[in-house]
């Protein structure tokens, strides 16, 4: 049943023109489903959890205070539609909450901001010490958007064309969207990493804890809560999105004790700066996996 349940999500991905990997475990049975779960892709946003997840185990270990104050004076951060990121003067806000705003509602600018407490060699050196070879932080958020305008003339338009158009050919115009270059990872090390947070196998027990209830303040529920909402199901997620990519990863927890880690990574074939349809797909693949994998 369980593969017919991947096959059946990789038909449904395919007929909306969408190649991608994804993956759900439970975390207590160890039972999961998927498919292309070691196909290495750019990570998007999603490379805030790790980074989210070091910032925390430097907490827990006394090198930060999570009321340290940090200033953002704009625009020296990235681009993006919320929080510091639209921000048009300058503000004050604690650590903790930069981590709260660059999980809950995918800060560009906040997550530079912890990057230049937590710089991206010490976040990428600190994974693999935690035995994480498939995740890989390689560059600042900005840096994404840095790339796409070098290639395009800051016409971003031209660069989801160019995604596309490179997406089927191979070679990759955008450097942030080649994973030799990206910040990148697999279905399978995302999902391992949601198993150890949620089993505190990694990091310390205080960093894995805050991390679990940060990433349950997530506003975004177009993708894979969608078609998860009910007052018995809890979620915590975070999503991934840059020109043609449409990630999200996260668990869902049951009031009957099932937990299901899951991470979809997606790279849409077709030109759209907004995919309904695929958002929905991959909220419908989450449902399926969760209702298979339940004990």
């Amino acid at each position: 049943m369980k593969t017919e349940v991947a096959d059946g999500i990789a038909r449904d991905w395919d007929a909306l023109g969408v190649r991608g990997s994804f993956l759900a475990r439970n975390i207590d049975t160890g039972e999961d489903l998927g498919f292309a779960v070691d196909v290495p892709v750019p990570l998007a946003s999603v490379v805030k959890v790790p980074l989210a997840l070091v910032v925390l185990d430097r907490i827990a270990a006394g090198e930060f205070d999570p009321a340290r104050p940090v200033t953002y004076v704009p625009p020296a951060g990235s681009p993006g539609p919320a929080g510091l990121a639209a921000f048009r003067h300058p503000a004050t806000l604690a650590v903790g909450d930069l981590l709260l705003m660059m999980l809950s509602v995918s800060d560009n600018a906040a997550a530079d901001l912890l990057l230049d407490l937590v710089p991206v060699p010490e976040v990428d050196e600190r994974l693999r010490s935690w035995d994480c070879p498939d995740l890989r932080v390689r560059h600042r958020l900005h840096h994404m958007y840095a790339c796409a305008a070098g290639a395009c003339g800051n016409d971003f338009s031209l660069a989801l064309e160019l995604a596309v158009r490179d997406e089927r050919t191979g070679r990759h115009t955008i450097e942030t969207l080649d994973p030799a270059h990206a910040s990148r990872g697999t279905a399978g090390a995302l999902v391992s990493l949601l198993e150890r947070v949620w089993r505190d196998e990694i990091s310390d027990p205080a960093a894995t804890a805050e991390l679990r209830r940060l990433m349950g303040f997530q506003v975004f529920a177009h993708r894979m809560v969608s078609e998860l909402r009910a007052d018995s199901l809890r979620y915590s997620g975070k999503t991934g999105s840059f020109l043609h990519l449409r990630h999200e990863i996260g668990v869902v927890e049951a009031d009957s004790g099932d937990r299901v880690a899951l991470a979809a990574l997606t790279r849409a074939d077709r030109r759209a700066s907004l995919a309904p349809d695929i958002d929905l797909a991959i909220g419908v693949a989450a449902r399926r996996a969760f209702e298979a994998l339940r004990s």
